[in-house]
This record gives C-alpha cells, structure tokens and sequence, in this order.
C-alpha cells in the first residue's frame, strides 16, 4: 500500500491539488497512476469512466472495473463510494485561489478528423479565446495540416476540405505559440474533455509532455444553470443567451460564442453565490447517469 504521508506521496497529493488549483501547464507525460490523480482533480468518476479515459479499456465493463481497482484499489489516496465512483482523498492544506471574477480563462475549440485521438485522428483547426475580467480580451485561430485524410463527412459538417489544410501549419509548428497562450490560465471547453485530449494528444506527438491544470466544462456549469433546456448544445445554449453565432463546427466560431456563454454563467454562478474555483466545483458536481451513445458522428458534432 502507498503512504500519502512519505515523500513521494505528499509529492503526489500536492501535484493533484495544484492541478485542481493552479492554471495550464506543459509537464512531462506522467504514469498511469498519475494521469488517474490528475483526471480525478476535476472531480469524482465512476469507475468505467477511468477505465475508458485513462486505461482506453471499453465494451468489458467487468475486465475494465477489474483493471480500475488493481490500478487504484490499494491505493490510499484515492476512495471509491458504494456506486462505483472514484475521488481523491481531501489534500491538505490546499492552496488559496482567487476569486472567479480575477481568474483568467482561455476558451478552446478543436475541430478533427474524427472523434477520438485514440484511434488516430487528428486536430484540423484550433481556436483559443481569451477571456479576463468579464471580457474577450484575445483570440487565436489556425487550421492544421493532420496529415492524414479529411473524411468527407467532417467536410460535410465543418466546411474544411483536403485542400484547406493541404498548406496549413503541421501541429508542432503551432505548438509553441500555442502552449504560451494557454499557459496560467483555466482552461474551458463546451464538452471540455474532448478539446483537452486531443491537444494533450497531439502535444504528446510532438513534445513528450502534456498539459496540467484546471479546466471547467460549460456544459456541466449549464446542466446545473438552466436544467429545464431540452437540449444544452452550445447551438441552443447560445440562441438561449442571445448569442450570436456566424456559423457551427468552425474552432474560432465555437470557441468566441462559448466565451460569450462563460461571461454570462460567471454573471449567473455570482446570483447563486458561486466565487471561487471551490464553490464551483461543488456547484457543477453532480452525479448524471450516462445514456448509451448510438451516433456514428464524432462527439465534437453534437456540441453545437
């Protein structure tokens, strides 16, 4: 059994707690356990969740479960609750956080050649919106050259062809200039954990590291703000708030419209009480049960 209280473990349970804290960073590719640490900084998940996220075991819930508790079951800085969701142990001491209305946020949208990184697909264009103060303050945009196919039907549904990205920028020549602008800041996302595993995707091909730090999740903040809505899809989200958006599934687009939809929540989560990073994440947690997902298209299309 691990002890959290020698060296290595106080080291462990620091690290987690200043992912859960501090903003995005570039770090060197971690082990199994501690892409699992950092994965559960951002809150509890049950346990078929941590099999596919991090052990990409699916279709065998009995052998991933199997898999989830060898990796973690003897392990005292995590617990699992009678439902099969797993969660850090509280850390100590945690570092103080400012307020939301002082936080930096960069927004971020990804489109792709398909729907998981895992099996090869590839980043075509990435935007990156920066937000501080209530304000849009910056934006970024680029497509990317995947070097691979773009299937026709993410031509069909972004609009991006072979051609458009036959002479963009390959993703290591971005990558810099990339990670600069994300570096220090909260990282958000309309469905965040897509966005985020495919740059960590593509920064690990091209630099051995991978990003750190917080992210916050619009969808889960929605859930919780105006759980009536049929549907919370960033399309209907932004015609909720009147926000208008010029076209879907293009990166800057999606991204500048969910940093229109963050400022208005960070104006409602201030009705609700919610200022600080600890507030939030106890306002967004909640347990939803998954539905079985039938769609033959890529996460990313059902976002908008």
């Amino acid at each position: 059994m691990h002890d959290p209280t020698g060296s290595a473990g106080r080291r462990l349970v620091t690290a987690a707690a200043e992912m859960q804290y501090g903003g995005v960073e570039l770090r060197p590719r971690g082990t199994l356990l501690d892409r699992t640490l950092d994965l559960l900084a951002q809150g509890p998940l049950p346990t078929e969740r941590v099999a596919s996220d991090v052990l990409a075991l699916r279709g065998n819930p009995r052998a991933a479960a199997a898999a989830v508790f060898t990796l973690l079951g003897s392990d005292s800085r995590v617990q699992v609750d009678a439902e099969g969701f797993w969660s850090l142990v509280a850390a100590p001491c945690a570092p103080e956080v400012e307020p939301l209305r002082e936080q930096e946020w960069i927004v971020v949208d990804v489109e792709t050649t398909g729907g998981a990184p895992s099996r090869g697909h590839r980043v075509i264009e990435v935007a990156a919106v920066h937000v501080a103060r209530g304000r849009i303050q910056g934006e970024f945009a680029t497509l990317v050259n995947p070097g691979r196919r773009v299937p026709r039907v993410i031509t069909s549904l972004t609009g991006i062809t072979e051609e458009m990205v036959a002479g963009a920028p390959s993703f290591d020549r971005i990558a810099p200039q990339l990670t600069e602008i994300l570096r220090g800041k909260a990282f958000v996302g309309h469905n965040v954990m897509y966005d985020w595993r495919f740059l960590c995707r593509e920064l690990e091909r091209c630099t051995g590291s991978t990003l750190a730090g917080r992210r916050l999740c619009t969808l889960r903040v929605a859930r919780r703000l105006v759980p009536h809505l049929s549907s919370r899809s960033l399309g209907a989200l932004a015609e909720h708030y009147g926000i208008h958006m010029e076209v879907h599934h293009r990166a800057l687009d999606d991204a500048l419209a969910t940093a229109r939809l963050l400022i208005c929540f960070l104006d409602r989560l201030e009705e609700e009480g919610v200022t600080d990073w600890a507030g939030l994440e106890k306002f967004v947690r909640r347990r939803v049960r998954r539905r079985r997902r039938r769609s033959a298209f890529p996460r990313s299309m059902e976002r908008a």
